[in-house]
């Protein structure tokens, strides 16, 4: 058969590092090894129950059965209103503020080709989410990096970027709660942001996917609280956290009309909206019982404390993250983090996710995924303290 050739966009893309993870995976079970894999960002609980029914009910309706309004259901958009306002004290305009979203995912790849033009400037964390270099490469704009450090609390330093790069880039892409570092932002840093970003004209694109996780009784911030972040840009809230709902792709972007009807645009051409029910359930989350919401984000604390401690029980020198469910560990001595990644894998059948994976400053660094039972996180810490490196 004849084998037709990809286009160089294709080739361009930035490879999937995590997949090699995933053979390494696989590759230790097939040799009949139960692996702990912490390397995922995969909610391992199912969907609330209440959402899941209003499914079952909305799939039944017959005007489910057509094609959904092109730029999605206006009722699930009020309610992404009035969750903004409930939750965070935010009014926004449903028809011209709020988009919905094919996953927070599609969101993030989608900003860069809407707002961007070939060889602009984007600032991009690091470490950060890979899929923002997938959106910077196919929209082909270049990448400046911005370090997120321990010592800053991993939050990115605005008076580390040259004022040659600050004029030249046009997004800004940040993520708080954070994946990988688990690090949450403050007033004082969003402030911040608005006004780099107004004095440069930069548009903000804060990815909110763990806006509903955070710790020690500290809610995360919504960028949009604070005073001209929706003249600045948008922010990206999706399902999968809050309501475990990641097999679902639906999220919603919510903030700069401009930026709205320029989303809105792109997915004219690309999609005709969400299977009504999908949005159907979707209203149900934002509105109905938020019991679940919570208890799923106590359990990643609870989880967090149960794996923290026990690996500060066996001298390996850990911090807690303050919000997502990941918790970013630094390797000991001697290792880089695929190295410490492997032995993990190989000798203590423990998979965890190599910093380096996320970017230059991710190395020196391993991410674990809160996302498995408290047992197995327990039997992950008595594992590795077998190897007897700390």
């Amino acid at each position: 058969m004849k084998t037709f050739e990809q286009s160089r966009l294709l080739k361009s893309l930035p490879k999937q590092f995590f997949a090699s993870l995933v053979q390494k995976v696989n590759s230790i079970r097939a040799k009949g090894h139960d692996v702990i894999n912490l390397g995922q960002g995969n909610p391992d609980q199912p969907t609330p129950k209440h959402i899941v029914e209003r499914l079952k009910l909305a799939a039944d309706h017959p005007e489910n059965h057509k094609y959904p309004p092109f730029r999605g259901k206006l009722e699930l958009k009020k309610a992404a209103a009035e969750f903004y306002q409930r939750e965070y004290g935010v009014l926004l305009n449903p028809e011209k503020e709020i988009a919905i979203l094919f996953g927070g995912k599609a969101g993030l790849v989608e900003l860069p080709q809407c707002l961007l033009n070939p060889g602009d400037t984007m600032l991009v964390p690091d470490p950060g989410y890979p899929d923002y270099w997938s959106g910077a490469t196919l929209a082909n704009v270049h990448m400046e990096m911005m370090p997120l450090k321990e010592e800053n609390d991993f939050l990115p330093s605005f008076d580390s970027i040259s004022e040659e790069t600050a004029k030249k880039a046009k997004m800004m892409i940040l993520n708080y709660p954070n994946n990988p570092t688990g690090a949450v932002a403050n007033e004082t840093f969003f402030r911040q942001t608005v006004e780099f970003a107004a004095k440069h004209d930069i548009c903000v694109v804060h990815d909110f996917a763990y806006g509903s996780i955070g710790f020690d009784g500290k809610k995360p911030l919504s960028f949009l609280q604070v005073d001209g972040a929706k003249e600045t840009g948008v922010e990206i809230y999706t399902f999968s956290k809050t309501y475990n709902m990641a097999g679902w792709r639906i999220a919603f972007a919510v903030g700069n009309a401009s930026v709205i009807e320029a989303i809105n645009l792109m997915q004219d051409h690309l999609y005709v909206s969400l299977f009504g029910a999908v949005q159907d359930a979707a209203t149900e989350a934002l509105l109905g019982s938020q019991k679940a919401a919570k208890e799923i984000s106590a359990m990643y604390e609870k989880r967090r404390d149960i794996f923290i401690s026990s690996l500060q029980e066996i001298g390996w020198d850990v911090r807690s993250p303050k919000g997502s469910f990941f918790s970013w560990l630094k390797v000991p001595e001697g290792y880089t983090s695929e190295e410490f990644a492997d032995l993990l894998l190989e000798k203590a059948y423990v998979a965890v996710a190599p910093g380096i994976g996320f970017g230059e400053y991710g190395e020196g660094y391993v991410r674990v995924g809160l996302l498995t039972s408290d047992e197995r996180l327990q039997e992950a810490a008595r594992r590795i303290k077998k190897l007897d490196i700390f």
